[in-house]
């Protein structure tokens, strides 16, 4: 399928790209049970409390079994006494299991979201940034322009080291490259912006 490229002299022009990342099906369970994923095996699980046996201190029991006419207890430890283990608290990172995530199910739910933001209107593909932009004002011009606001951009090497010092201080925007976006980068914001070179480099990764 063909969708227009524009140039930033203002010229329009037509690229081929694949329908099966720009024209996919757009499976939203999928879609779903990746972002569950992805957002589940991010989020850091450093809480953690000793147990009975990681405290330091003696063993001993504390008085005898019997004739005392108190409670049966062991070592201070026990968690009912202050300063020994917690019952039943966090046990850190390695206790959690990570939900397993294929290769095939992020390409698909990428594929599926950029077909959505195709779809209705919210992707836009550039020519390759072949000039330096030093002036931030002079990218927020570009971004007013084409109404690019709170957008993803993906860019090749090339064109990001052309633009990337100009804008990265412009809020509601983040720039990166192929090898470095998510579904739930894609599903963030509200545009999408490829340049030519990308696009390739995106085709030649996904299939």
């Amino acid at each position: 399928m063909k969708i227009e490229k524009f140039n930033l002299d203002g010229k329009k022009d037509s690229i081929e790209v694949l329908d099966k990342i720009f024209s996919a099906k757009i499976n939203k369970k999928l879609v779903n049970s990746v972002l569950y994923k992805s957002n589940a095996n991010f989020k850091g699980r450093h809480a953690k409390t000793k147990q009975q046996n990681e405290v330091s201190g003696p063993t001993s029991k504390i008085y005898a079994q019997k004739g005392t006419g108190g409670a049966r207890h062991a070592s201070k430890k026990a968690p009912i006494f202050v300063g020994g283990g917690i019952a039943h608290g966090p046990k850190g990172e390695l206790s959690y299991k990570k939900r397993k995530l294929n290769k095939s199910e992020k390409k698909l739910s990428v594929a599926s979201l950029i077909s959505e933001k195709n779809k209705n209107k919210n992707l836009l593909i550039f020519s390759d940034f072949n000039n330096e932009i030093k002036k931030t004002k002079e990218m927020y011009s570009i971004i007013k322009k084409y109404e690019i606001s709170n957008s993803l951009i993906i860019l090749d090497k090339k064109s990001k080291t052309k633009i990337e010092k100009a804008i990265r201080n412009i809020p509601n925007i983040k720039v990166t490259d192929v090898n470095h976006f998510s579904s739930f980068d894609i599903i963030k914001f509200k545009k999408i912006v490829f340049t030519e070179s990308s696009i390739k480099e995106l085709e030649k990764r996904y299939t």
